[in-house]
């Protein structure tokens, strides 16, 4: 790898890595909601705010997006099929399992992603991605699980849809590297088909409520602009062009970032689990992104 192209690799990996804190803030934002609003409109309007974001970005380069509009059905698929995919699995799958067990099972697209990354052509399947991502997968558990995943059969469903979950996100995740040529702007418009699909979603399956209190409305807004705007934006970037591999381990450093956010806004308590999670994921990440020196 040329010195060029390996600083690009980097750049790239620190633009992807801006999503992880970004969805290390999901927690946070998502109670200041209070939980009043039901789930599709929740992502109806987040991704409108996506889409509006990128919008600006458009109008501040001069036109309103068009251009982006045109491109390759699997890029299409991939775009939507990983935003509102994902999303809908998610939501149905809170109905119909515990929500502690859901999110475990969701939340295993990081080893996914280092998993199946290496059989693309240009990426190498290392010990150390998959060390540094079951060693990260474990402190995720920690924190997550709190060491109890409270498995049951009556649940099987909801499990089901979790793990499609996974799937959806590693497979977009990887395979967008199929379509890196598209470039990120186009994502806004994946954004835009994604908010329709739930606002539809929604006014099947919902009844609308609206924010009440002005905590509520900076929670929406600052989701939408953030964990679902920016993130989702730099995740492509990242996953186009940065270190796929080590992106899927550093990605489990979200749910540490939530934690310590929450234990900073006194909504949650420091303790051992905490800590040793910690240590887990900062740990496997290190592993997974050691590089030998250069002789």
């Amino acid at each position: 790898m040329s010195a060029l192209l390996h600083t690009q690799v980097i750049r790239a990996t620190l633009i992807g890595s801006v999503s992880i804190f970004l969805w290390g803030t999901l927690a946070l934002l998502t109670s200041l909601t209070e939980g009043r609003i039901p789930p599709f409109q929740m992502m109806a309007m987040t991704f409108a705010l996506a889409f509006l974001l990128m919008s600006l970005n458009w109008w501040r380069q001069g036109h309103l997006g068009l251009k982006h509009l045109r491109q390759p059905k699997l890029a299409w698929l991939l775009g939507v099929g990983g935003y509102f995919g994902y999303h809908f699995c998610y939501f149905v799958a809170m109905t119909k399992a515990p929500v502690v067990t859901v999110s475990l099972l969701a939340y295993m697209w990081p080893l996914l992603i280092v998993l199946l990354a290496g059989f693309l052509p240009e990426e190498k399947r290392l010990k150390r991605h998959l060390i540094g991502a079951i060693l990260a997968l474990y402190g995720c558990w920690l924190l997550i699980g709190k060491g109890n995943s409270g498995f049951n059969s009556e649940y099987l469903s909801g499990y089901l849809l979790a793990i499609c979950c996974a799937f959806i996100w590693s497979g977009y995740s990887v395979l967008s590297r199929l379509v890196k040529q598209v470039s990120t702007d186009a994502a806004g418009w994946f954004c835009a088909v994604t908010a329709l699909l739930a606002l539809i979603c929604h006014l099947l399956w919902e009844t609308t409520l609206w924010p009440e209190t002005t905590s509520q409305w900076i929670g929406i807004i600052g989701l939408g602009i953030g964990p679902v705007g920016i993130a989702f934006f730099t995740w492509d970037y990242g996953i186009k062009h940065g270190n796929l591999q080590l992106l899927g381990v550093l990605a489990y450093s979200a749910p540490l970032i939530s934690a310590l956010l929450l234990v900073l806004a006194g909504m949650a308590t420091a303790d051992s689990t905490l800590a040793l999670a910690c240590l887990a994921i900062v740990a496997g990440s290190l592993i997974a992104g050691y590089r030998k020196p250069r002789t």
